[in-house]
């Protein structure tokens, strides 16, 4: 091994170090490839720590019955809904955490958290009473089955009910990310999956004096794990161990920053609204072939979301990359990159597409061995993974938008290629020309294309650069 090589492996460890201990928090200065590895490290550690959650439930929960699996995509359908407004609201915390950082008002930044938060509880809590009075009918509406709908609404129930800790984990940790403090928005996912792997089995299968709740347990764990993480985060604002500080004094509702997070967030959950009420159609259409086929796309969902973590996280950075850099009057800066973290999320991305197309079959089988839930989840793995080195760019591009607080502009390219395109393709390609499950999984793949190509072309025009927060 030659000296210069020896170096560059010394640097990269030094560098690891550094992005997960959160030494470097400024990230308006300096090269520009070790900002990106400094915020994409454990912003990817961070995705595949959530993303885990997952696929332990989904590992888990396999073992119980095929109706527990499809009570929990059925579920988990109707959640990203409430992702979508948590993920809106994150996008406009992360873009204005990000702006005042850049402009090094760390004040502005820790009011903006504390208005942010208040915005998360309200939202949740009001979600929740939906949940726990109405689980039944949201399977029901969603095409599940009498036998499904009574062995599963209690998962439904204390999932959606409890997306108070979801919400305030995503919220939190975007305030932590738009103030380059990635670090420890990874660690408190560190603590929340840790807590769920070890209370998963406890609360599904039964274990001393606790019962074995089934479906249901994957919920108690999931909620537990994560309320204790938001826990955690709330005690790291108010100790002052991140550069967002927040004290007593704080706590009081300030009407204009909070109006200001409300507007850059409208287009952030109008975004993600009309990307996951696509997931929410698609997967009532998916139904339509039966449990084995809706679980083999239940699985291959999961697994994709998995392997995408490191993509998202990439994702995240180059948004903080560009919200920082234009709060310091640098939008060259910014925009350089963004072009460089689209150029390694597309490497990685094609190497994880061709693991899909050779592997597909096996991947699927780690998690429910039928034949024809191995069938539709490796097909679904395969067709939409050919259009993966697309979606590495459209990632990365749409979090830049949403990075510098043009939010409008992502959810208008979504509106026109998941409800005006995606959608109506799917159907007429599944159910129209009866070319079944594939219809659906071509209708994705070539939706995310389209929105790679779109958001190339406006991100191109350079408008983005323009947006104030």
């Amino acid at each position: 091994m030659t000296n210069q090589s020896r170096f560059s492996i010394k640097r990269f460890f030094e560098y690891l170090k550094i992005s997960i201990t959160g030494q470097q928090e400024d990230f308006t200065t300096g090269s520009i490839r070790k900002a990106i590895f400094m915020l994409s490290i454990p912003m990817i550690l961070e995705m595949l720590m959530e993303s885990t959650f997952a696929l332990v439930d989904m590992i888990y929960v396999s073992r119980i019955s095929t109706n527990a699996i499809a009570t929990v995509i059925l579920t988990e359908s109707v959640i990203t809904l409430v992702y979508a407004l948590a993920i809106g609201l994150s996008m406009a915390a992360t873009a204005v955490v990000a702006r005042r950082t850049g402009e090094k008002d760390m004040e502005g930044a820790s009011k903006t958290a504390v208005q942010a938060i208040f915005l998360g509880v309200f939202i949740s809590v009001s979600i929740g009473l939906f949940g726990i009075i109405f689980p039944k009918e949201i399977l029901a509406l969603m095409g599940g089955e009498a036998d499904l709908i009574n062995e599963g609404y209690g998962y439904t129930q204390i999932m959606i009910g409890g997306n108070i800790t979801v919400v305030l984990l995503f919220l939190i940790n975007a305030v932590f990310r738009g103030a380059g403090n990635a670090s420890i928005a990874m660690w408190t996912l560190v603590l929340s999956n840790g807590l769920n792997i070890i209370l998963d089995p406890i609360f599904i299968f039964g274990f001393g004096p606790i019962p074995a709740y089934g479906v249901e347990g994957a919920a108690i764990a999931t909620n537990i794990g994560r309320g204790v993480a938001v826990i955690g985060q709330l005690a790291i604002l108010f100790l002052g161990k991140s550069r967002i500080k927040v004290g007593l004094k704080d706590l009081v509702f300030r009407t204009q920053i909070m109006w200001n997070l409300i507007k850059v967030s409208l287009g952030g959950i109008g975004q993600f609204l009309i990307a996951t009420s696509s997931w929410v159609f698609l997967t009532r259409i998916m139904s339509e072939f039966g449990s084995e086929v809706l679980a083999g796309y239940g699985i291959a969902i999961r697994v994709m979301m998995f392997s995408m973590m490191p993509a998202w996280g990439m994702s995240n950075a180059a948004a903080t990359l560009v919200g920082q850099n234009l709060g310091a009057k640098q939008p060259e800066r910014a925009e350089q990159s963004v072009w460089k973290t689209g150029k390694y999320n597309a490497i990685f991305m094609v190497l994880i597409s061709i693991l899909y197309l050779l592997f597909a079959s096996t991947i699927v089988g780690w998690f429910k061995n039928e034949a024809a839930v191995i069938e539709a989840g490796a097909l679904c793995l395969q067709v939409i993974a050919a259009g993966y080195v697309f979606y590495a760019y459209g990632m990365v591009l749409t979090q830049s938008f949403n990075g510098a607080g043009d939010t409008k502009t992502p959810t208008v390219i979504n509106f026109f290629c998941f409800w005006l395109f995606q959608i109506p393709l799917a159907y007429v390609t599944a159910l129209t020309l009866n070319w079944g499950p594939l219809g659906v999984y071509l209708a994705i793949m070539i939706s995310e294309v389209l929105i790679a190509i779109v958001s190339w072309y406006y991100f191109k025009k350079g408008k983005w650069k323009t947006i104030q927060v």
